[in-house]
């Protein structure tokens, strides 16, 4: 049954894809035959076709390489090196002009937002999820990790990074660790309300990223804080220190040897903080507090496993998930709002955020193919993130640079300054040698996805004690 799921759910993926690229070709397409242009290839994907049909002297066809596609106009500009060499290389077609060439280059990206704007009309209708951890008290923090080192106590509650009011841990680019990771310079500035002061504080922290592999992207900034969180048993391995204390399902952990449990990651630190000596708990069980000795122990599997208390923490209701229903402009410009924020970064000199953060067609996939497979509203994610992709497909391909919808419009309107076109074998050099340069960071960004599939193997055995 999960096999046929996953068979699905890259079906669904495959078929988004196709209908986001097609949609804006189908732009160029219908404004070239508009302004009477030759039309020679209509092809979704890249490279050599492994299907085509001429029809009415266009060749339609799917390329080999699954990334974009192009409509073939050899009166708009030399584009052999994505769409292969013309056949009317030896045969003179009339010049078009300017205007005409302008109409044609933003006709797909005005396709892609209109695609946007009709799937969100669809989003409005029927809602889209949002997820947020509103919690913005600190529960947890890495001992000697930045936040530590520069003060940060158990309990803040961060009211600001930078300046800037937070709403929540993580969701939104209001939120905690997205501020933490779109950050720039050599430290990060926290606003904390402390309880017992009236007044805030400001803590300059520093940051650190996790160490990865060549292959792999680098690691987001983080500060090693967690958010303040229930610590309630979920379930409870057989024979384990918690299950002869007499631990439930539903029990909470409020404290162990009088420190407050603000997360459930702080029990293993406490555990290893008192060398995996016996510990006093104090258990809320319903409208019942019990006071519970427990003696953290070493599981038989995993091997060389440290002392622990063998419990499972309940996840439910972390994570606010409601449903809201933005209007179509609404959902556009969040998404601008998200593509400008992550120029900004990648631009930024003192930003962690590199081109090696962005995602091919296989990063986009995976992720369309994970917000399918979280939860029951996984097609309303799915409908969201389509919504965001054709935004940024339209934005993007607007940029002034040669082989981009932007790159022609520009060449046009230097043309229409100027009143002649660009010489026709500088321009295709220029194309040329932009395309290279796409194909190139297109493959640099892809080598980054396939690395972060590459995981090491880890032996998933169950926790057992001895009984």
């Amino acid at each position: 049954m999960d096999t046929l799921k996953n068979i699905l759910l890259i079906l669904a993926v495959i078929l988004s894809f196709n209908v986001m690229i097609f949609v804006h070709e189908l732009g160029h397409f219908l404004a070239a035959r508009w302004r009477g242009l030759k039309i020679e290839k209509f092809q979704v994907w890249f490279g050599k076709p492994i299907w085509s049909k001429t029809i009415n002297g266009v060749q339609y066809g799917l390329g080999w390489i699954p990334a974009g596609g192009f409509v073939a106009l050899p009166q708009l500009a030399p584009m052999e090196t994505l769409e292969g060499k013309s056949e009317y290389d030896d045969e003179p077609l009339p010049p078009i002009s300017p205007l005409d060439k302008i109409i044609v280059a933003v006709a797909g990206p005005i396709f892609s937002l209109g695609l946007a704007v009709t799937i969100g009309l669809a989003v409005w209708g029927i809602g889209k999820p949002q997820d947020i951890i509103h919690q913005t008290q600190v529960g947890y923090i890495k001992k000697d990790g930045p936040a530590d080192k520069a003060g940060m106590q158990l309990g803040d509650t961060i009211i600001a990074i930078n300046d800037k009011p937070v709403e929540g841990f993580m969701g939104n680019l209001n939120c905690i660790t997205e501020n933490i990771v779109l950050s720039e310079g050599d430290t990060i500035k926290f606003t904390v309300k402390r309880e017992g002061e009236t007044e805030p504080r400001t803590i300059i922290s520093s940051f650190e990223t996790e160490p990865t592999r060549w292959y792999q992207r680098r690691a987001l900034r983080q500060v090693g804080i967690q958010y303040t969180r229930p610590s309630i048993v979920d379930a409870v391995v057989p024979h384990s220190p918690a299950d002869k204390a007499g631990l439930k399902k539903g029990d909470q952990i409020s404290a162990l040897d009088g420190t407050t449990i603000w997360n459930p990651l702080l029990v293993p630190d406490l555990i290893e903080q008192k060398n995996g000596q016996e510990m006093q708990a104090t258990i809320k069980r319903g409208a019942e507090t019990l006071e519970i000795a427990l003696k953290p122990n070493a599981p038989l599997t995993p091997a060389n496993q440290k002392p622990m208390l063998g419990i499972s923490w309940n996840n439910e209701g972390i994570i606010d998930t409601h449903i809201v229903h933005p209007n179509p402009i609404q959902q556009c410009k969040d998404s601008i709002k998200m593509m400008v924020v992550t120029i900004g970064a990648l631009t930024s000199p003192k930003s962690s955020i590199g081109i090696d953060q962005l995602s091919s067609p296989i990063g986009i996939a995976k992720a369309k193919f994970d917000l399918l497979s979280t939860d029951e509203n996984g097609w309303r994610r799915l409908l969201v993130f389509l919504v965001l992709i054709n935004v940024n497909l339209a934005i993007f391909n607007m940029l002034p640079f040669p082989v981009l919808d932007g790159g022609h419009t520009l060449l046009a309107i230097m043309e229409w300054v100027a009143r002649r076109p660009v010489k026709a074998r500088v321009l295709e050099y220029v194309q040329s040698a932009c395309a290279l340069l796409l194909i190139s960071l297109f493959l640099y960004i892809s080598t980054k996805d396939v690395g972060g599939f590459i995981k090491p193997r880890e032996k998933n055995e169950p926790v057992t004690f001895a009984p």
